[in-house]
């Protein structure tokens, strides 16, 4: 299981590293891109069963800690869907994640770096 850490102090939110991956790409992009959004989620049962939110802005302090060392595989579909969220009027929201129906570049989202990727190689890429 991952963890977000937010200015400092982790947050009650445990989710598996495939999420936390895809949690990452769409924060980091958005944030890159200068929005400010809400991100919310479920708490666990056994702190209330209630809701947990916090404000992203660029100039938040965020650590995304992964338990496993592997990089995921990256859903398009999911990234298209968390990105949706995110520039909505409720925020980001962590949803389970669906059949990937992408293809190709299905979506300008779909091209975001993945965590760990050679960002120098995807840099060269683009300016051919």
């Amino acid at each position: 299981m991952g963890q977000l850490i937010y200015a400092g102090e982790a947050l009650d939110l445990h989710i598996d590293d495939r999420a936390l991956t895809h949690l990452q790409v769409v924060i980091v992009n958005m944030l890159r891109r200068d929005h400010r959004f809400l991100f919310s989620w479920k708490d666990d049962a056994t702190h209330g069963d209630g809701r947990s939110s916090v404000w992203l802005h660029p100039n938040a302090s965020l650590h995304f800690k992964f338990a496993g060392g592997r990089i995921p595989s990256i859903n398009r579909s999911w990234l298209d869907q968390l990105y949706a969220s995110a520039a909505s009027g409720s925020g980001l929201v962590l949803t389970p994640e669906p059949p990937d129906t992408s293809v190709g570049e299905d979506s300008p989202w779909s091209r975001a770096v993945t965590p760990g990727a050679n960002t120098n190689a995807a840099n060269a890429n683009a300016n051919t």
